[in-house]
């Protein structure tokens, strides 16, 4: 009778050594994920530390937003969810790694949705498949294996033998298969040359192609970032401008809640500052930029309030808006010849012209206005210190700005444009236009202005 030995019990598995998960983490942190990612480096070493070394079973959002991100102590994370978009971003690098350069890892990091707390196990192992072993089918032939009743068979004179048939027959077979290989792949290859230009209709447009290769092709990413409006209404209210870095550190709400200010006012002002609210000219200029690339491989959309400074030295940068309403053309101000500006004595957006040449107006827009169905707008294609390309488009309306962006995406335009500075490919660039509308709908838009830029590069 035969005794059935125990199965061995399961063994626990150890949890990893502290010191294993931090030396992961310092790899993760210097590879090419995260190496020009400053913010996201430090958002990863927080939580490590908290995790690891401080041994805190729980990281809290508000505690993440206020060390990493600069935040005040007790801020409201309804209104600011920048914890969360960047944590989103880090899962993403963080698989990418493992994915990639840390393939070879046996220890993985996770930062688990809903969590914030890092999580190390060990890589799950691929299952190893052993050598298969096929036995050989002895196969006699008739003559080695003859069957009563039947008579010899004998292979006629010049007749080929079975061998050389076979080996005849499966050249042939070959030969059909590779034929009906290279017209599949021709097949497929026109199929895709159809589909791409169907996709990429501009690419056959020259001056459009000419122009926006430089943008979509140079860098892997291009960051499109829309005007936040509900901060130039604080503006308008507050009636001073709110510059970049109190934009970044929040520090402009102390300003809203000013005691100088009515209870109702700082009421009013607080509700401002929860919504993110946009231009419907802006919108459509970010539509027209993103169906150049249907499939979203290259074009990334943010809103300015969730756009991250590190990305600027990462990526191209395309700006939607004067920088009343995206405070994010401050990082180009002092490099631009034309500037959308606002008077917030007047209410009135204006176009100024920093060093005007003959012919030309130092302010354009400035009260009385050109007229009710008329704007004016600036389009600034200029190099990144960091080594990519910067794009602002902005106008003195919703109307100016969408026109501007029916600019950049006209064929006519941009080759009209070529020709009036006698290039075939257009150099770093400002223009300024003057547009007429109807009814909403941008109508023409004439150059008034321009300077070039040939030699920076």
């Amino acid at each position: 009778m035969d005794v059935l030995s125990p199965e061995p019990m399961p063994q626990e598995k150890e949890s990893p050594d502290s010191e294993a998960c931090w030396a992961l983490l310092e790899r993760l942190v210097a590879s090419p994920q995260l190496r020009r990612a400053a913010r996201m480096r430090e958002f990863l070493l927080f939580v490590g530390q908290r995790s690891l070394k401080d041994g805190s079973s729980q990281i809290h959002e508000q505690e993440i937003g206020s060390e990493v991100f600069g935040r005040p102590a007790g801020y409201d994370t309804s209104v600011d969810n920048i914890v969360r978009v960047n944590a989103t971003d880090l899962r993403k690098r963080i698989e990418e790694y493992f994915a990639t350069d840390g393939a070879h890892e046996s220890l993985v990091l996770e930062i688990p949705r809903g969590s914030y707390k890092p999580v190390f196990h060990p890589r799950a192992a691929k299952p190893a498949l052993g050598p298969v072993s096929i036995e050989p089918r002895q196969v006699k032939s008739l003559q080695d294996a003859p069957v009563a009743g039947l008579p010899t068979i004998t292979p006629l004179a010049g007749a080929h033998p079975p061998a050389a048939q076979s080996h005849r027959l499966l050249l042939a077979l070959a030969g059909a298969l590779l034929v009906a290989l290279a017209i599949s792949c021709f097949l497929l290859w026109t199929q895709n040359q159809s589909l791409r230009r169907s996709l990429y209709p501009w690419r056959s447009t020259p001056a459009v192609a000419g122009f926006w290769s430089g943008l979509l092709s140079a860098r892997p990413n291009t960051d499109v970032i829309l005007a936040d409006t509900s901060f130039a209404l604080i503006e308008d209210i507050t009636q001073a401008p709110i510059p970049l870095n109190e934009y970044l550190n929040h520090s402009y709400v102390s300003r809203i809640q000013s005691p100088k200010l009515s209870a109702d006012r700082r009421e009013d002002l607080g509700l401002i500052v929860q919504r993110n609210y946009g231009s419907i000219g802006d919108f459509r200029v970010a539509q027209r930029i993103g169906a150049l690339d249907p499939l979203g491989s290259n074009i990334h959309l943010y809103a300015a309030r969730d756009f991250e400074p590190s990305r600027v030295k990462q990526d191209n940068v395309i700006l939607i808006g004067g920088r009343k309403s995206n405070p994010w053309v401050d990082l180009f101000a002092d490099r631009l010849n034309f500037s959308v500006e606002y008077d917030p004595k007047s209410f009135v957006n204006f176009v100024r012209n920093r060093a005007p040449v003959a012919g030309e107006q130092a302010v354009y827009n400035s009260p009385p206005a050109p007229g009710p169905n008329s704007g004016y707008s600036v389009v600034a294609y200029l190099p990144n210190d960091a080594g990519g390309k910067v794009l602002i488009v902005a106008g003195t309306g919703s109307e100016a700005t969408e026109g501007a962006g029916e600019f950049l995406t006209s064929e006519d335009q941009l080759a009209a444009f070529q020709r009036l500075l006698h290039v075939s490919t257009l150099p770093y660039f400002e223009v300024l236009l003057k547009t007429t509308h109807l009814n909403g709908t941008p109508m023409n838009a004439t150059i008034v202005a321009y300077r070039t830029y040939p030699g920076l590069k």
